[in-house]
């Protein structure tokens, strides 16, 4: 199984949920889109404990079965894609999660997410 982690289910992984701990321990291969890691970076920025959530991270990172999730052009057309749909929907979601959203699609992988306006396109694969 390979799977994309959302940022909040980054954080639920680091804070033991079994559910999100079970899922990567099964998971092959672990994406982390590039927009996470800059949510992530942002709030250690802004927090008390920076230093140990950045150790934490890049403890993550180092591992053979996680990689960073850059985007491309071909991640920019199924961007497009799901920005139409999701205008004509009328069920815009944030620009942060549309990036996310568009990497899943483009190279086929599950979303890992709490976020439930993920639930507005029906073609992204969740776990």
């Amino acid at each position: 199984m390979r799977v994309l982690l959302d940022t909040n289910r980054y954080v639920d992984f680091c804070r033991g949920e079994p559910v999100v701990v079970e899922i990567v321990r099964r998971a092959e291969t672990v994406k982390l889109p590039f927009v996470a890691l800059a949510e992530l970076r942002a709030g250690f920025r802004c927090g008390t404990v920076g230093r140990r959530n950045e150790a934490t991270l890049v403890r993550f990172l180092v591992s053979p079965r996680v990689a960073v999730l850059y985007p491309d052009e071909q991640t920019t057309h199924a961007y497009a894609g799901l920005f139409a749909q999701l205008r004509m929907q009328g069920t815009p979601i944030p620009t942060n999660d549309l990036w996310i959203a568009a990497l899943c699609v483009q190279h086929d992988l599950p979303l890992c997410s709490r976020d439930a306006h993920f639930g507005h396109l029906p073609q992204l694969a969740r776990c």
